[in-house]
This record gives structure tokens, C-alpha cells and sequence, in this order.
């Protein structure tokens, strides 16, 4: 790995001209406005995968509802869930409600200083450790993001920076006075002018010490890695609804989607031909050995002691990219009766059509609507409030 080498003397004068350039044009962002080590750990994991523009509408809001360690720690994990509802990356929420319980119990309500005493906690990495720390406890170590790794690629003109040397590179360039603003001028360099594509270098503040700029290859740097396709998966899911409440289960601790509610499904064969031909009673899916979402949703009311009444529909395929999955939802809509029968292990509930309280996932919430839009007519709902 070839790297353009900065000397000591050009990497001081960049910094200033960065740092200024951040107290004159850094963006106005609520979590920019206060140090307190909390609200800094809510934004920076609220910030992992996920754009500024769509964490603007929760951190404020989360802040309302638990505006302390204390009161996070204290909250019934559907109430955190629910109001992370919708920012995705659900593990996210369950760790940051796991790491209130341990610094309340282990740190004494007051969360560590220091980055390596950080790491120790649920859900928090090696960048939110030093991010936290630098900018909430002025400790000078350096938080690596996408954006940060590429600022620091172009200003050495470094293909591929491995992880030993932007974690070599990081921590030569943190300024010790101002450790957190560093880190975040940085980040905000990487978000605004040296972009993924089509960098502003001409608007840059350390333009004049960026070895990539010098040598033309500024939008080759770093080099892209190999994308990878996420696989399909297919998925058969049963509306089993009564007297306007439709069933619910909570999904295990861990896996995808941990611990929210969502309606029962079923994994199905990937080779299916299409979501109309699957939620059909065409034998012709039969006769070549296709399971058939509403057989699935069928057989999933039967395991619950449920008696499908009526004719199902389908409620039309809905699509949703994980990481690592393309997920496509076949929704089977089945008016049921019958007592309700569940393992010990397992937690299901009725819940009504209009009722908000309970944390789905954004696919789950869709499907939901539609329903509601296709077949909870208003003299049907059962109130939440009943």
C-alpha cells in the first residue's frame, strides 16, 4: 500500500484549516448542541447506517420520551422499540436499552470516559466508542466512519487503507486540543464536500494538503470494494384476523428483526413464479410441488388451534432490503376462529386495527394498512380504547 507521505508540519496547518472551516460552516444538527455523554451516545448510534436527514426525525423525539440513562434504562423494551420504529436496525435499540440496565447497574448510572471502557458495552464498536469519548469526554482518540476513511484515503492518496493504517493514520491526526470537534469536522468533510462521487475539491479546506487532489486520482480514492448481492428470500405471512384485531408474535431475541412483533410467516420455496400465482387455489402450483403461500397461512392459523373461516386473499407482495436480504413478504389475509393455543415460549397477542403502541417493522406496519384499508371496515374495528 503506497502511502503519500505528510509531515508533521503540513498535518498541523491542515488541521487548523479544517477546524476553522468547521466553526464557520458546520451544519446546525441537534445533537451538535450538547455534550452531555448520553444524548452524544443516542446520536451516534442513532447515526450508524442511517442518513442525518432521517435521524433529524427521531433524535428529538426519542429525547422526549427518555431523556435520561435512568429513564431509558427504566422502559419496557416495546416501549424502546416503538420508538425506534420505523430508523431500522432494530439490534441497535435493543443494545442502547441493554446499555442503559448495565451502566445503571454496573457503572452507577454514569457512562465511562474513556474509549476502551466503552467498547465494553452492548452494541457499542470501535467508532462509537471513540466518538462518544472524543466529543463527550474531550478524549483524543479517533472515530472512523465511512467518511472519515475516505477523507483520510485522499489526503494520502491510499488506495485500500487497511485497518491498521487508518487506525495508525486516525490517531496522528487528532488534534489534541480539540479532540471531538476534530473527529466531527472530519465527519462532516467526508459527508459534504469530499463525497463518495463527484468531490468538491475546489470548496475543500485542506485541498492544499490532500495528495489525492494532487495527483488527479481523488475520485478513485479509496478504490470500491466489491459489491455483493443480497440474496432473495421469500416469505409466506398469515393476517389471521377476528373481529377486527389481527395476531401478532414476538420474534426471538435474536436473528432479524429481534424482538418486535410481526405476524406469523413462514420461509417458502425461492423458486416460486409469482406472488399472484402463489396466493391463488391454482392447482397447477400443486401439481409442481409449490408451496403455496395460503396453504402456509392456513396451516399456520391450524398451529395456533385457529379455524380458517371464508375464502383468504392476498394483500400483494411487499418488498424490503436487510443488509444481507432482499426480503419479499407474500401476505395471506385469513378470518379465523377458535381459542387462541401458543407454546409457553412463545408471546402472541390479539391487537386491534388502530392500535399504535405496538412496535412493527416498517414492512410489517405496511402490510398492516392494507389490511385495514381492504378489509377493517369502521363498524368492525375493536377500539385499543375499548
Amino acid at each position: 500500500m503506497k502511502d503519500t507521505l505528510i509531515t508533521p508540519s503540513e498535518r498541523s496547518a491542515a488541521r487548523d484549516a479544517l477546524l476553522d472551516h468547521y466553526d464557520r460552516r458546520a451544519r446546525d444538527l441537534p445533537w451538535r448542541r450538547d455534550t452531555d455523554p448520553y444524548r452524544v451516545l443516542v446520536s451516534e448510534i442513532m447515526l450508524q447506517q442511517t442518513r442525518v436527514d432521517t435521524v433529524m426525525g427521531y433524535y428529538g423525539p426519542w429525547l422526549v420520551r427518555f431523556p435520561t440513562m435512568r429513564a431509558l434504562a427504566e422502559a419496557d423494551e416495546d416501549a424502546v422499540l416503538k420508538a425506534w420504529e420505523g430508523l431500522g436496525y432494530y439490534r441497535r435499540a435493543r443494545d442502547l436499552h441493554l446499555t442503559a440496565r448495565v451502566v445503571r447497574e454496573e457503572h452507577g448510572g454514569v457512562l465511562p470516559s474513556r474509549a476502551d471502557a466503552l467498547r465494553e458495552l452492548p452494541g457499542v464498536g470501535e467508532y462509537t466508542a471513540g466518538a462518544v469519548a472524543s466529543i463527550a469526554f474531550g478524549e483524543a482518540v479517533p472515530a472512523v466512519d465511512g467518511n472519515v476513511r475516505r477523507v483520510l484515503a485522499r489526503l494520502h492518496d491510499v488506495a485500500e487503507p487497511g485497518l491498521g493504517w487508518l487506525r495508525d493514520t486516525a490517531t496522528a491526526w487528532v488534534d489534541h486540543r480539540r479532540p471531538g470537534d476534530w473527529n466531527q469536522a472530519l465527519m462532516e468533510l467526508g459527508a459534504t464536500i469530499c463525497t463518495p462521487r463527484a468531490p468538491a475539491c475546489s470548496q475543500c479546506p485542506v485541498g492544499p494538503w490532500c495528495r489525492a487532489r494532487e495527483a488527479g486520482t481523488a475520485a478513485e480514492r479509496p478504490r470500491p470494494g466489491e459489491k455483493r448481492c443480497a440474496p432473495t428470500g421469500l416469505f409466506a405471512l398469515a393476517v389471521l384476523h377476528r373481529e377486527g384485531r389481527v395476531l401478532l408474535e414476538k420474534r426471538p431475541t435474536t436473528g432479524l428483526l429481534a424482538g418486535m412483533w410481526a405476524f406469523p410467516e413462514r420461509r417458502v420455496d425461492s423458486e416460486v413464479p409469482s406472488a399472484a400465482a402463489l396466493a391463488t387455489s391454482d392447482p397447477e402450483g400443486t401439481a409442481a410441488g409449490l408451496v403455496r403461500p395460503v396453504d402456509v397461512a392456513r396451516s399456520i392459523a391450524e398451529a395456533f388451534g385457529l379455524t380458517p373461516v371464508g375464502s383468504p386473499s392476498s394483500l400483494g407482495e411487499v418488498r424490503h432490503r436487510f443488509t444481507h436480504l432482499e426480503a419479499r413478504y407474500l401476505p395471506i389475509s385469513i378470518a379465523v376462529t377458535g381459542t387462541l393455543v401458543a407454546p409457553a415460549s412463545m408471546q402472541v397477542r390479539w391487537v386491534a386495527a388502530d392500535d399504535d403502541t405496538v412496535p412493527l417493522p416498517v414492512a410489517q406496519r405496511s402490510i398492516l394498512e392494507s389490511w385495514v384499508a381492504a378489509y377493517a371496515h369502521a363498524d368492525t374495528l375493536v377500539s385499543r380504547h375499548a
